[in-house]
């Protein structure tokens, strides 16, 4: 039940982090890339938070769960995710052949997912 938790958990941090790194990143305009701003910038701080918290959340499921079948998972899901924000609140461009692939991805967590049991 736990690991089924810590899974979730390190989905939500990973998906949150990669969030708010593209937002922090995005209010740089075009004044180019400056990374001392970019290490200041609320945003992107706590994106690296939510990595760490994802980190910790991972580390917990790794020492319950084989690889093989965890890092599937959590990765696949967490695109999944991240492209259907990215689609629906960034408005970016989501092509046919994207969603050929999010439904292969879809397909594949639940080939690796039947591993579990």
């Amino acid at each position: 039940m736990y690991t089924y938790i810590a899974i979730g958990l390190s989905i939500i941090f990973n998906v949150t982090a990669n969030i708010m790194l593209k937002f922090g990143l995005s209010k740089g305009g075009d004044e180019g890339f400056n990374l001392f701003k970019v290490v200041l910038n609320p945003l992107v701080i706590g994106g690296a938070f939510s990595f760490g918290l994802s980190l910790l959340s991972y580390t917990y499921v790794l020492s319950k769960m084989n690889l093989s079948i965890a890092y599937p998972i959590i990765t696949s899901t967490c695109f999944i995710i991240v492209i259907l924000f990215s689609w629906l609140f960034l408005k970016e461009k989501l092509l046919p052949i994207q969603v050929a692939g999010f439904f292969l991805i879809v397909t594949g967590i639940w080939l690796v997912a039947k591993g579990i049991h």
